[in-house]
């Protein structure tokens, strides 16, 4: 039996990405540098990883343009961006940092799509976010980035995974990219209130003989809390 509880996961190595600090100044300069000249800044993981989301997205056949999504840590909101030039209506991007969230809205303004941004900090006893609400959720490195935070890193994941559930809908999907985990780390981490539905194959690069992935990316669907 090679699962592991989430108490004997070895944890990373605390860094200044796991802190909110980082991320406010971080889109304090993307923010000003958006109102200078119009550059919406970086997409994390590159523009590859939302368009191997999305693909999986309009070919599923659970996934529609009237699917509800919630994108958790939203950024510069390019994801939801791009899912509203597919036909998208319901879509909702939250992030921790108001830097974040005044970018993202004024770019979607300025492109002239209704996407909803609000400054939220995802919690599992509450929060601003209604119970089952969401039909799908979409992380792209914010599970990395709370796997770094330097108090409480455990505590923060474990939280983290009960709040996504939470706000899931029953048989809901969460779709996670993850550049610190691999597949079989996700699904140990996320077993309890996640099933693996599917794993979008990402670009592998070979190293001393051994295919590896530089990132992974896991569909999950929502199961009833195991006791």
């Amino acid at each position: 039996n090679n699962k592991q509880n989430m108490s004997d996961v070895e944890e990373l190595p605390p860094s200044k990405l796991g802190t909110k600090e980082y991320w406010d100044s971080a889109y304090e300069l993307e923010l000003a540098n958006y109102k200078s000249d119009g550059n919406i800044g970086d997409i994390w993981f590159g523009e590859e990883s939302i368009d191997r989301v999305i693909q999986w997205m309009m070919e599923s056949d659970v996934v529609n343009q009237q699917t509800s999504v919630i994108d958790v840590g939203s950024g510069n909101g390019a994801f939801l961006l791009c899912l509203a030039a597919e036909g998208f209506v319901n879509l909702l991007g939250i992030d921790y940092s108001e830097n974040a969230v005044e970018l993202a809205r004024a770019i979607a303004q300025e492109k002239k799509f209704n996407v909803r941004y609000e400054v939220d900090l995802l919690s599992e006893d509450g929060g601003g976010l209604r119970d089952s609400e969401y039909d799908v959720c979409h992380d792209k490195g914010t599970y990395d980035a709370i796997s770094l935070c330097p108090e409480d890193s455990h505590g923060k994941r474990l939280s983290y995974i009960k709040a996504i559930h939470r706000i899931i809908k029953e048989n809901g999907l969460l779709i996670i990219t993850s550049c610190n985990w691999t597949n079989d780390e996700l699904m140990d981490h996320f077993e309890d209130y996640f099933s693996k539905e599917y794993i979008i194959p990402t670009p592998t690069f070979k190293f001393g003989g051994k295919v590896g992935s530089q990132i992974t990316c896991i569909v999950f669907k929502k199961i009833s809390r195991k006791m």
